[in-house]
């Protein structure tokens, strides 16, 4: 039998190994970021043309490279960061295996200049497909500039499967966010198609959290900080009434690098147990500290993930950190030992509905300086204690309504979800303001609310999107808009895309824009926080879904603008939402997969009650 097994050519084998490490353009801006630092650079640009695709190119102030370490570095797994097996257990450095340049450098044009502090001149090298077609001498600033073109130019494959600019930049930016958040004494500065978009100057690290989220963050960051003799933490988190609905805005660092890790998410998330709205998520930007030897951060090809040493104790010490930074700020609950509990001022007693008002407390309002009475406390009186002795089962005027809805009877609607929908008459009994109760023939549906009309709203725009029939209300007065770098960027590539949904604005410069207009069926309040929100579900969609632009747009503004609904609702809104729903051609669904409604079967009801 003859042999089988033979060596792959370099060729080859260098494009199998970019499989691993060159997945899109924002690897590329990470490794070579990264290779920038290791550098000691103090001031490091990043120039993108294209979404990365056409161009990605870093020039730095670092070391530089001699003329051999220059072509060294483009072969598989040199490096000058491991010499023996030791040095793997004591990593601070952010690239040390060496095959990042031999990877990017298979799949894509590359040209590097470069040269040593000390040297009067440096050297010149084009790669193309791992193949040296030019290596010479040249005259060029000390440091290292990398400019990495055409990536994917000799797999077509690949390249068919990168996203839209608006998705590929959207990694980009948060590559080079990471990276400029983990050294904010490093000047970095981006570059988009020769518009500027990140001008960060060297500052301190809260500096630098405004300087790429938006001035808006100095007022919602509270610093936090744990030394112990296992590891430090040191960072800020957000204050709870600033959380947002979608993740994307927590970071955490492990010695500088970026990680992501659940874990350590749910240590900080269960900190602010009790504080958050519900589904949202808290802003934070926290930096670990910790012996390399009690952690491993090669187990993964992009580095992002990593093991601890003592994973519990790790936990024990971030959550204790975020805790302590709560109630440092008075933002979490805390007891205080110093007060005196027998001289305390009493405290106004009230039952919800207001069957009991409170003693007079206008007298006790200056005790507390740092509370506010509601109105009713202060014009209590004695006369409230006549109420105690009313009849319990008096009904109020809204108990009143609720009655009739539930006693009136409810229409029929044909359990097919299709045929049958509910007419004038016909009534639906609203629960908790989120869940509608509808009898059916095989028993009872219910509805929710909100994914209801989030079907209903996806539906509606996707169809006005199809016949471009979407209008525009203008506003009375235009909305001056201040975005994040990287939401200016993001609105600027889809600005074709919002304009057909409704949105009219212009840019007015920098990282502002001036809004004229939106979708005519949308309530004007608070336009900025609805586009800003609109932004984020849309980013958030990107990096879960698989979506063109326009679909990711429809079903961003249908959950957006479903979230903002009054749950409260009149029989009249109730039984229309039921029609609209079954009007729509998926109504059992909302886009994401999410049920809209449940069928329970007059068997299961009987079952309930034991009921044979």
């Amino acid at each position: 039998m003859p042999d089988i097994i033979h060596l792959l050519p370099d060729f080859l084998a260098n494009q199998i190994a970019a499989g691993e490490v060159v997945q899109r353009p924002a690897s590329v801006v990470k490794e070579l970021l990264e290779n920038a630092i290791d550098a000691n650079a103090t001031a490091v640009q990043l120039i993108v043309k294209e979404a990365g695709k056409q161009l990605v190119q870093v020039v730095d102030n670092g070391a530089g490279m001699s003329e051999t370490d220059a072509r060294m570095c483009f072969e598989r797994h040199a490096t000058s960061k491991i010499s023996t097996t030791e040095d793997l257990f004591r990593i601070r450095t952010m690239g040390f295996r060496g095959e990042a340049m031999a990877s990017i450098a298979a799949v894509a044009q590359v040209e590097m200049k470069t040269r040593l502090h000390t040297s009067d001149t440096g050297v010149r090298l084009m790669i193309e497909g791992s193949a040296v077609t030019l290596h010479e001498p040249a005259a060029v600033p000390a440091g290292t500039s990398i400019a990495v073109k055409n990536l994917f130019f000799n797999v077509p494959a690949r390249r068919n499967f990168l996203k839209t600019n608006a998705v590929e930049m959207r990694h980009i930016l948060d590559e080079f966010q990471r990276v400029a958040l983990s050294y904010p004494e490093i000047a970095f500065s981006l570059h988009h198609n020769d518009t500027e978009v990140f001008n960060l100057p060297a500052t301190k690290l809260s500096q630098r959290i405004i300087g790429i989220f938006g001035s808006n963050y100095k007022e919602q960051m509270a610093y936090c900080e744990e030394d112990t003799n296992f590891l430090n933490v040191r960072g800020y988190i957000g204050k709870p009434e600033f959380a947002r609905k979608t993740r994307g805005e927590q970071f955490f660092f492990v010695n500088n690098r970026f990680v992501k890790s659940g874990y350590l998410h749910h240590a900080v998330t269960t900190a602010f147990e009790g504080l958050l709205p519900k589904d949202s998520h808290p802003f934070y930007v926290l930096f670990i500290d910790i012996e390399p030897e009690k952690i491993d951060i090669n187990v993964h090809p992009t580095k992002t993930e990593i093991k601890f040493e003592d994973e519990k104790t790790v936990y024990a010490i971030v959550h204790a950190a975020v805790r302590k930074a709560l109630g440092a700020h008075n933002i979490a609950p805390s007891l205080d030992f110093d007060g005196d509990v027998n001289f305390a001022p009493l405290q106004p007693i009230r039952i919800q509905g207001g069957s009991i008002n409170e003693f007079d407390t206008e007298s006790h309002h200056n005790s507390f300086p740092g509370l506010t009475m509601p109105a009713t406390a202060k014009r209590a009186t004695s006369k409230g204690w006549d109420q105690l002795y009313e009849p319990v089962h008096k009904p109020q005027h809204h108990e009143e309504e609720s009655y009739t809805s539930a006693s009136s009877g409810m229409g029929l609607l044909d359990d097919t979800f299709a045929t049958e929908t509910t007419t004038a008459t016909n009534k639906a009994v609203q629960i908790h303001q989120k869940y509608l109760l509808v009898q059916v023939k095989s028993g009872m549906m219910i509805i929710d609310q909100q994914a209801a009309q989030e079907r209903i709203l996806y539906e509606k725009y996707k169809a006005l999107l199809q016949k471009k029939a979407v209008i525009s209300q203008a506003l009375l007065f235009p909305q001056t808009i201040d975005l994040s770098p990287s939401d200016a960027v993001l609105i600027k590539e889809l600005a074709g895309e919002f304009k057909e949904m409704g949105f009219q604005f212009e840019d007015f410069g920098g990282n502002t824009i001036i809004l004229n207009g939106i979708p005519a069926d949308v309530q004007a309040a608070n336009e900025k926080e609805l586009l800003e929100e609109l932004i984020e579900q849309y980013k958030n969609n990107s990096v879960t879904l698989k979506l063109d632009t326009r679909e990711n747009l429809v079903r961003a503004m249908a959950k957006r603008l479903a979230y903002k609904l009054q749950p409260r609702m009149t029989d009249f809104e109730m039984n229309s939402l039921v029609d609209k729903l079954f009007a729509c051609q998926v109504p059992n669904y909302t886009p994401g997969g999410q049920k809209t409604l449940v069928i329970m079967e007059l068997s299961q009801l009987h079952d309930l009650f034991q009921k044979g």
